[in-house]
């Protein structure tokens, strides 16, 4: 179990030679707000150990509509057609400009997975389920794993039936919401209360029930105390692994 279950936390919160000595995995956050130099991500994957792994968020130009406040943190500058084009996985020229960018730094950071966190203004349309579903069946899929997050109001057995047909794995904080896929588990975890929670052990050992055994899972804390908590998870789930 223990080498399978892949412990980090959003962003590094720790210098990366610390983080690389502690941690197993890390989620990148670059890669959703603008994408760093390829040469940057590069020489994050030279300098980390070998069985070090990374995953990245996809760029916000494909999941998110251009009046997102995350917007304010995207450098690249955005013509009017684009802004109106970009996100909610549309079938257009900046959404796939912005899945080439994605890519790119997935090989540059040899990922194995990649997470599309949509906001909750992403809602169960026809319209963007079809977006979606276009999306995923079009692109170069390649051997990547693709979580999806969506927020807001979706009924369980459409995001069941979607991460079926589209090969996804349903990611949830499991403390607010079941994941619709239990054999392919990507949690990441934001505090009950807020960021500023800190998990009790007895949580983080019901956490360790949820995951599936001989399947590679992923989980990544979001909360102040995000490091701390990942290494006790690890304690806790190395304890198991040992039984």
């Amino acid at each position: 179990m223990k080498n399978k279950v892949k412990i980090g936390t959003c962003g590094f919160r720790t210098s990366k030679d610390d983080y690389f000595q502690l941690l197993s995995t890390v989620e990148i956050q670059h890669t959703f707000y603008q994408p760093p130099q390829i040469a940057t991500l590069e020489r994050w994957r030279k300098e980390s150990p070998p069985e070090f792994e990374f995953t990245l968020k996809a760029w916000q130009l494909i999941t998110h509509a251009a009046k997102s406040p995350t917007y304010k943190r995207l450098k690249k500058k955005l013509s009017e057609i684009e802004q109106q084009e970009a996100g909610y996985f549309k079938p257009t020229a900046i959404v796939k400009e912005a899945w080439d960018a994605t890519l790119a730094c997935a090989k540059a950071l040899k990922a194995k997975t990649i997470l599309f966190q949509c906001p909750a203004s992403f809602k169960p349309t026809r319209e963007n389920i079809a977006n979606l579903e276009n999306f995923f069946s079009s692109i170069n899929r390649e051997k990547f794993n693709f979580c999806w997050e969506p927020r807001g109001d979706w009924n369980e057995k459409i995001v069941k039936d979607i991460c079926k047909n589209l090969d996804l794995w349903h990611t949830v904080d499991p403390f607010l919401k079941k994941t619709e896929t239990p054999e392919k588990c990507y949690f990441r975890l934001h505090g009950r209360n807020g960021w500023r929670y800190k998990y009790e052990e007895s949580e983080l050992e019901e956490l360790a029930t949820l995951l599936p055994k001989n399947r590679i899972s992923y989980i990544f804390f979001n909360n102040i105390e995000m490091t701390e908590d990942a290494l006790k998870f690890q304690e806790i789930v190395d304890e198991y692994s040992s039984r």
